[in-house]
């Protein structure tokens, strides 16, 4: 079949290519994302493949429609950014990647964390200056303290097992309790615990309408001054703009995101010869209690490979008309 793979990477192709060895599908890699101007370079191919930040609304898939596209491969798990009712109503199906390594993203988080509170950042670039000096990188003993995994999906799990090493006492948030979190001891934290206690949030929740800026002002106000916040799941699950005051008043002592509510015009790009119009993400980066990774929570050798080989095997799936057993619908 040919594939017609947006916001391809020079990383993933090896990846890919080593998926698809033993399939013989014809992928032509593309370096532009998927909206409404680029779609029409998947005319003619029966699947486009795409990533995070690529635009599926009604509009971009129609035309994918009208241009021979049967099916839209995701490699990654999220899919907010595809209109499923669009997608059902025009008989085009939708696969993603449901899993691939919890422990990538959980450990990313886990790096983010010690480095925002460690002040690993800071004390990397003095040392490359050759100074030394140990002023304002006191950071506090994870052991004791209160983390709160907001999410307890797989990766919220894992990231979770990670800190009963540290000897955190650990509490969650989620509206579908996870039996696995409860199995390794641990609670769901009562109203308004996770504001008096949490000395660390962790954000491995999805986005949806009911988490979209789940962190905002009210919930940044009734946090427990001085808390570190880790996002490693969506941009849009934070308010930005209220972070950034927290950050100011000193109410939030640190933050620490590998995902941003508009990386799509950023991340995965190289932009260090160019002046970046966002000035909320330069705002972000100026701050010394800030830590912005761009998105490479997944990118281990593990996680990389069983994405390549989940996507390749869907789009072989659907070739031999094989059920699609991670197809997506609506509702």
């Amino acid at each position: 079949m040919d594939v017609a793979i947006f916001s391809s990477t020079r990383y993933e192709r090896e990846f890919l290519d080593q998926a698809n060895e033993s399939a013989h599908h014809r992928l032509k890699y593309l370096d532009v994302s998927l909206n409404r101007d680029t779609v029409g370079e998947a005319a003619g191919f029966g699947a486009a493949c795409i990533f995070v930040n690529d635009k599926a609304d009604a509009a971009v898939l129609e035309a994918l429609k009208s241009g021979g596209t049967g099916l839209l491969a995701l490699r990654c798990t999220g899919f907010n950014n595809v209109d499923l009712e669009a997608a059902a109503r025009l008989g085009l199906k939708v696969v993603r990647v449901v899993t691939y390594s919890p422990n990538s993203v959980a450990e990313h988080a886990v790096a983010l964390l010690l480095a925002i509170n460690r002040k690993v950042h800071r004390a990397y670039n003095r040392t490359r200056d050759s100074n030394f000096s140990l002023d304002g990188l006191t950071g506090f003993d994870l052991c004791g303290k209160t983390v709160a995994v907001v999410g307890t999906g797989k990766i919220g799990c894992v990231f979770a097992k990670i800190m009963l090493g540290f000897g955190c006492n650990v509490i969650g948030y989620d509206p579908y309790p996870s039996r696995e979190f409860e199995a390794m001891g641990l609670r769901y934290a009562q109203p308004g615990e996770i504001g008096e206690k949490a000395d660390v949030i962790s954000l491995h929740c999805p986005l949806t309408p009911a988490t979209h800026h789940i962190i905002n002002a009210d919930t940044l106000q009734r946090a427990k001054r001085g808390a570190l916040l880790i996002n490693t799941s969506r941009g849009a699950l934070i308010d930005t703009g209220a972070v950034i005051e927290a950050l100011k008043s000193g109410q939030l002592g640190g933050l620490a995101i590998d995902v941003y509510e508009q990386e799509a015009d950023l991340f995965f790009r190289d932009l260090s010869n160019e002046i970046i119009p966002d000035d909320i993400i330069q705002r972000l980066i100026s701050f010394p209690n800030v830590i912005v990774t761009g998105h490479q929570a997944y990118l281990t050798r593990e996680a990389l490979t069983t994405i390549c080989e989940t996507t390749i095997a869907s789009i072989t799936a659907f070739e031999h008309n094989d059920p699609l057993v991670n197809e997506v619908k609506a509702g």
